[in-house]
């Protein structure tokens, strides 16, 4: 199996897909998580807001190793914007800064600004309420001081910024948004009051999917529990994967260095290297000349059927 029981000397192995509830914050989650699965190794591959809700993709046991992988993946959302004003936070959770009279504004109007200016490569600059770090302090720790440093603009990509109106509320507009990781959708929100001609505020904001996980693999927090757990090789399944034999699995399973025609490939990876059971043994990348290395062994760890 890809985890050991709650009784297990190692406790359980695996992803767990979270819909996250409103009002709760990532490490929330994680907490609570680490009580309910009865193991003290669990992470998360990417914040989500505490007002937000929907997709949390936790790594659990030996899983926590291979985070990596799981927070670059894209993600989707589902979000409500309020047109007209504008909050020191960019969403629901701040205060008024200022107000805009954007009667005449139309769906169609937002949908020709999110198409000429927000899809695509576009540059974004970060919210102050955001976990990245400037000079070693968070940004949300900084604006909750009532400081405000200066930002660069990161190359973001949105795939899809598609936007309809909400029935009855003409200051809102309904969006579904596909994006890379490091996407603000609530600056989304912000920068497309702005270029209608006033200001506006994410209203409601729910995570529909992070790379391969959906909602449809989502459980409730208060459901989550061992049995739940999708199998480790779950958060290797967006990279490409390689059988090896019983001689090249003891190998890659004490972490050895191999010469590329060992495992069969081309590029620089990363590789998922599986045994010859399906076993996930390691994640393999370009080393020197034609060599490739380990970048995270975990040999013994069975797909769960």
């Amino acid at each position: 199996m890809g985890r050991r029981s709650r009784g297990g000397a190692e406790g359980p192995h695996g992803v767990a897909v979270v819909d996250k509830p409103a009002g709760w914050t990532s490490h929330d989650v994680v907490a609570r998580s680490r009580g309910l699965l009865g193991t003290r190794k669990v992470g998360h591959a990417g914040t989500l807001d505490p007002d937000a809700t929907g997709v949390l993709v936790l790594g659990v046991g030996k899983a926590t190793r291979l985070l990596r992988y799981l927070s670059p993946l894209g993600k989707a959302y589902e979000a409500e914007i309020a047109l007209g004003v504008e909050t020191t936070t960019l969403d629901a959770a701040g205060e008024v800064t200022a107000t805009h009279d954007m009667a005449g504004v139309t769906v169609d109007d937002a949908r020709r600004v999110a198409a000429d200016h927000l899809t695509g490569d576009i540059l974004q600059v970060p919210p102050m309420v955001s976990a990245l770090k400037v000079d070693g302090r968070r940004l949300h720790e900084l604006a909750r001081e009532g400081i405000e440093v200066e930002r660069e603009a990161r190359p973001v990509t949105v795939h899809s910024f598609v936007i309809d109106e909400v029935p009855g509320r003409p200051d809102r507009l309904r969006a579904r948004v596909e994006c890379s990781s490091g996407t603000y959708v609530r600056t989304l929100a912000a920068d497309l009051g702005r270029l209608l001609g006033g200001g506006a505020h994410l209203a409601r904001l729910r995570r529909t999917s992070v790379g391969p996980f959906t909602l449809a693999d989502a459980v409730a927090l208060d459901d989550l529990d061992p049995d739940r757990l999708l199998p480790v090789s779950a958060a290797v399944r967006g990279l490409a994967a390689v059988t090896v034999d019983d001689e090249v699995a003891a190998l890659v399973a004490h972490g050895r260095v191999l010469d590329r025609s060992r495992l069969g490939v081309d590029g620089d990876g990363p590789w998922a290297v599986l045994g010859p059971d399906g076993t996930l043994l390691a994640t393999y990348v370009a080393h020197r000349g034609d060599d490739v290395k380990p970048e995270v062994v975990t040999s013994g760890v069975r797909p769960q059927m």
